[in-house]
């Protein structure tokens, strides 16, 4: 069913767990995956922070096609920037399946901050997996 599974990691538990749940489809169809990890600038603090969680992140799966990809969102337009990213990432890959972690923010939290995994489930096209804590 699933040739291609994408997991969004940001080192946080909630990304851990969704990269848990992406290993083991990826494992049951025998499909590619790809972990992919957002950065919001071009320094290279960020580029190196953001190449170790992938490194991690790819280091703690033995899923037998593994592929890393560091994307670089629009700083100006916060989560916003996030989620075009990996939602255009997504595309270019051509994913059957995005596996994204969720954190389940409530109330005013929620409201400030905003849900990446909300809002992808309106920009993707393809099938989605929100895994929680």
């Amino acid at each position: 069913m699933y040739k291609k599974i994408m997991v969004a990691v940001d080192g946080s538990e909630a990304a851990s767990k969704a990269l848990s749940e992406a290993e083991n489809i990826a494992k049951t169809y025998d499909a590619a995956l790809c972990i992919v990890h957002s950065i919001g600038g071009d320094s290279d603090a960020e580029k190196k922070a953001g190449t170790e969680i992938l490194e991690q992140a790819k280091s703690s799966v033995s899923a037998l096609s593994v592929e890393t990809r560091l994307l670089n969102a629009e700083v100006e337009f916060g989560l916003n920037g996030v989620t075009e990213a990996i939602a255009a990432a997504a595309t270019d890959w051509a994913a059957d399946l995005l596996v994204v972690g969720t954190a389940n923010r409530r109330g005013l939290e929620r409201f400030f901050v905003g849900s990446v995994a909300e809002q992808l489930v309106a920009k993707v096209s393809s099938s989605i997996l929100l895994v929680r804590l």
